[in-house]
């Protein structure tokens, strides 16, 4: 495996041309479960292709049951700089619940182990919207964490994946999630609570405070380019190696051993390209862009469509100005952004957003091929 993720390294570094990496993020599955030799093997292949930039953000997310405290240390000495523990619950019956192998004990003795190699660059991951669980008992589980975590906190709504066990329970009627308007609940009480403790919601499920914001994610929510390694990553980039032009959407292969068949044979192990039109990437600027709190500015805009402006897009749209009178975006000087309130039905406002962006587009294209 180590062999493969390092040729495939070379192979994509050397097809994207890239010149300058910023950030690292060693994610998916459970990687701190791979040898530190192995992620120091892949660092090391990074610097030696491309320029891996001072004080660059290296990320692993780590489980913790597989992150003890001398595999942190190692992990340090290969080049890791910042973790992300997948914590999830407080609570053992949740974590039972949602199949996870370790215990709320192992996971706030990792986060110790973790902030004292970590300071400051140490985030965990919190799941709500659970079978069974109510208002009280997340906020419990939310503040019992936050008397104990360090700088960045992330929170994800639960979602039941096809094929696990927990989507056939709820599925079979054997366990019940909470309603919708009780999950939304959740979610206000966490972003007050984290607000109060001196917490930056910077994005959407994001939250960080001391400025420990993850750059690797700010850059994604940019719509910068980035490669994906190793079996199901995703990727965004201009294979100018291969006399391309045009941005693609990669996804390598998910199979751990045909994709490793697939990097042996062919240096890579990439089983889906995507050739994306401008009005893709627009429509990911637009998505990816509203779920930070400075939204899109008029420059950032400008970069991807410099012939069909923020205010040539939302600028005259009356659904535009409805969202604006009723407080939940902006458009503006600095750009196009959600409120507070905004944020929080983000994939509500984006139906029409896109819509509208959809529909400027196919105008502009029309009087481009009228004249």
């Amino acid at each position: 495996m180590r062999d493969c993720l390092i040729q495939e390294a070379r192979t994509l570094i050397q097809l994207s041309q890239v010149q300058r990496i910023t950030s690292v993020f060693f994610g998916g599955g459970t990687p701190s479960m791979a040898s530190p030799l192995t992620i120091g093997a892949i660092l090391d292949t990074i610097s030696q292709r491309a320029h891996l930039a001072e004080g660059a953000e290296i990320t692993l997310e780590a489980n913790p049951t597989s992150a003890d405290a001398s595999h942190l240390a190692d992990f340090q000495r290969a080049g890791v700089n910042r973790l992300s523990i997948g914590v999830q619950s407080l609570n053992d019956v949740d974590l039972k619940l949602l199949g996870r192998n370790h215990t709320a004990s192992e996971a706030l003795k990792t986060l110790e182990v973790a902030k004292r190699l970590f300071p400051g660059r140490t985030s965990v991951d919190l799941i709500f919207g659970l079978p069974g669980q109510t208002v009280t008992s997340w906020v419990q589980n939310l503040q019992k964490l936050l008397s104990m975590c360090d700088d960045h906190v992330s929170l994800y709504q639960l979602t039941l994946e096809r094929g696990t066990s927990l989507f056939k329970q709820v599925h079979q009627g054997d366990l019940p999630v909470p309603d919708v308007d009780v999950v939304a609940e959740m979610y206000e009480c966490a972003r007050h609570i984290l607000q109060d403790a001196g917490f930056r919601q910077y994005e959407v499920s994001n939250f960080a405070r001391n400025g420990a914001l993850s750059a690797h994610n700010l850059s994604y929510w940019q719509g910068s380019q980035y490669i994906g390694l190793g079996p199901g990553a995703h990727g965004r980039f201009v294979p100018w190696g291969d006399a391309k032009i045009h941005r693609e959407a990669r996804i390598q292969t998910l199979e751990p051993d045909v994709w490793m068949k697939e990097v042996l044979a062919f240096g890579h192990g990439t089983r889906k390209r995507t050739a994306q039109s401008k009005l893709d990437i627009l429509e990911e600027v637009l998505m990816l862009g509203l779920r930070m709190d400075v939204g899109i500015s008029h420059q950032h805009w400008d970069r991807f469509s410099p012939t069909c402006s923020l205010w040539d897009v939302f600028g005259e749209s009356e659904e535009v100005k409805e969202l604006e009178a009723q407080g939940l975006l902006f458009l503006d000087n600095r750009g196009l952004r959600c409120s507070w309130k905004g944020l929080a039905v983000l994939d509500t406002l984006l139906l029409m957003l896109l819509s509208r962006l959809q529909r400027a587009w196919a105008e502009k294209e029309e009087q481009s091929s009228g004249t």
